[in-house]
């Protein structure tokens, strides 16, 4: 750090006691932001359970002294998350749009910020956490990136409990700087001047302390060649961020417009299989076998208490064996087993019921989740469409589609504004106020038994309700093109008949023959 750079931030605390500078502590301080840190509190417990970051356990020893251990769970958060997202959205969906244009410009974009593959890993924590945001920027290279943010990174301004048209994104990174951590924080508002002006704007702050943001420095810090504030005016028409709210009321603040996890409504029921879970591992491990022996049994030196076995009393057990355990007692203590059985199928049962209630509690079918005391494993059952999971993901499809929608239509209004773009070019041209006209296909596989749909749909063919077109198309994915192709290669193969091959004939004698040609 330069003396000049030292100089500044010297002059920049002092600022900031006499209220100069602006200085947050959370940026919930922030007058702009319109949610209380109740909110991104609740955020943060969440956010640890799905970690699997909890705290130790307590107890108190034999000797009645408070010891601690870490907790053995099982991260039912996690597992959740991450099956809900699964069936919801992965690799085989797909984003179509009605105009040819638009279409053959969006694919080219999800291709190559990887959209299906990133969107499942980013859907797992939004659920986790209650909810997600995306934004669309330009690279150095001019093309179009898509930058996600948790839910303790997104924060929503001028809002209602239906749409959010304003928020901050917040990113944390450190430096160490004269052999000292800084933490910096960039906040990027977007703000609306009136139906017309959409303003960006970009703070930085510094601080020596984790939990707290600090005073506001120069954006050219960290970034020089970002600008503070950028107006669009009568440009963009629809905020440039698209975010996801998981299904569901916000029974935590009735008027806040974020979401809630999987964890927010069921955190008693998780800490109930994760105690079970504790106390079973650890009753397997004080139930290993022990055997206790006279402690004169195992140092058989020449004095008492000696480790080291001399000639006449050579040393008669595995050194490397852990099951006995000595003690002090008179002549007639004998070799005793203390071995004790470990009540597996207890544990396993009250696991198994706390299991059930998550279910229950966060919109899985009935024995989506078992335990076999090995570990928590998925249900092989088929889900049908009528049950409680399918219920669930129908929920999430439309918070999915709807999210999908405010994307796409932010990364339109991105290549259609020329000043993104370092040649000044704009990529298409784009009116936000059009029908988007947006389909999203989704994976029903999980849902659907392929073999009995096949079938079905074969049986519709064969009676002349299903073109076989469609039918090569739903079931073996091809494309209309591929699909005509087979067709019509099934029809050179078939025998062709002449209506004329036969013909009848009279004989002179009046006899009538029939003789092919």
């Amino acid at each position: 750090m330069s003396f000049l750079t030292r100089l500044q931030n010297l002059f920049r605390k002092g600022g900031a006691k006499l209220g100069m500078v602006k200085s947050l502590v959370k940026i919930t301080d922030d007058d702009r932001v319109a949610i209380g840190q109740s909110e991104y509190d609740r955020i943060q417990l969440a956010k640890s359970y799905y970690r699997d970051d909890l705290p130790n356990i307590w107890f108190r020893n034999s000797y009645g002294e408070r010891r601690q251990r870490p907790l053995s769970t099982l991260n039912v958060t996690k597992l959740a998350s991450k099956r809900l997202a699964s069936i919801i959205f992965n690799e085989q969906c797909e984003i179509s749009l009605e105009n040819p244009e638009f279409d053959k410009f969006m694919k080219q974009v999800i291709d190559d910020n990887h959209f299906n593959l990133q969107f499942e890993q980013h859907l797992e924590t939004g659920i986790a956490l209650g909810g997600l945001a995306a934004r669309p920027y330009v690279d150095d290279q001019n093309n179009i990136r898509i930058a996600w943010a948790n839910a303790d990174q997104f924060y929503p301004l001028r809002t209602n409990t239906d749409n959010i048209s304003e928020c901050a994104f917040a990113s944390r990174s450190t430096r160490i700087e004269n052999k000292q951590t800084i933490y910096y924080t960039l906040l990027e508002f977007h703000q609306w001047d009136g139906p017309d002006k959409y303003i960006v704007t970009n703070e930085l702050y510094r601080s020596t302390q984790r939990q707290v943001i600090g005073d506001q420095v120069p954006l050219a810090t960290l970034y020089p060649e970002m600008e503070e504030r950028v107006e669009f005016n009568s440009v963009i028409k629809k905020p440039l961020f698209a975010y996801f709210k998981t299904p569901g009321a916000n029974n935590r603040d009735l008027d806040s417009p974020l979401g809630i996890g999987v964890v927010d409504n069921s955190r008693n029921v998780i800490d109930a299989i994760n105690y079970t879970h504790d106390a079973f591992v650890h009753e397997v491990k004080m139930g290993k076998r022990r055997i206790a022996v006279p402690a004169e049994m195992l140092r058989p030196g020449a004095s008492y208490g000696n480790d080291e076995p001399d000639e006449a009393h050579p040393r008669v057990f595995d050194s490397d064996m852990d099951v006995y355990e000595q003690f002090y007692g008179t002549d007639d203590l004998k070799i005793t087993d203390l071995t004790s059985d470990i009540r597996s199928e207890q544990y396993k049962s009250a696991i198994d019921y706390f299991l059930r209630e998550f279910e229950e509690q966060t919109g899985f079918s009935a024995g989506t989740f078992s335990f076999d005391g090995q570990g928590v494993k998925t249900a092989t059952e088929v889900v049908s469409e009528n049950s409680t999971t399918y219920q669930t993901r129908s929920s999430y499809l439309t918070q999915v589609e709807l999210f999908l929608n405010q994307l796409v239509t932010a990364i339109l209004e991105v290549a259609s504004t020329p000043e993104f773009f370092s040649d000044g070019q704009a990529r298409i041209k784009f009116n936000a106020d059009d029908d988007l006209k947006l389909s999203v296909h989704f994976d029903d596989g999980v849902f659907v038994d392929k073999d009995k749909q096949r079938t079905d749909e074969l049986a519709l063919v064969s009676a002349g309700v299903m073109p076989k077109k469609e039918y090569l198309i739903r079931n073996f994915g091809l494309s209309e093109q591929e699909a005509d192709q087979w067709v019509a290669e099934v029809l050179n193969e078939q025998p062709s008949f002449n209506s004329n091959t036969y013909e009848s004939k009279t004989d002179v004698d009046g006899d009538t023959d029939v003789e092919a040609e």
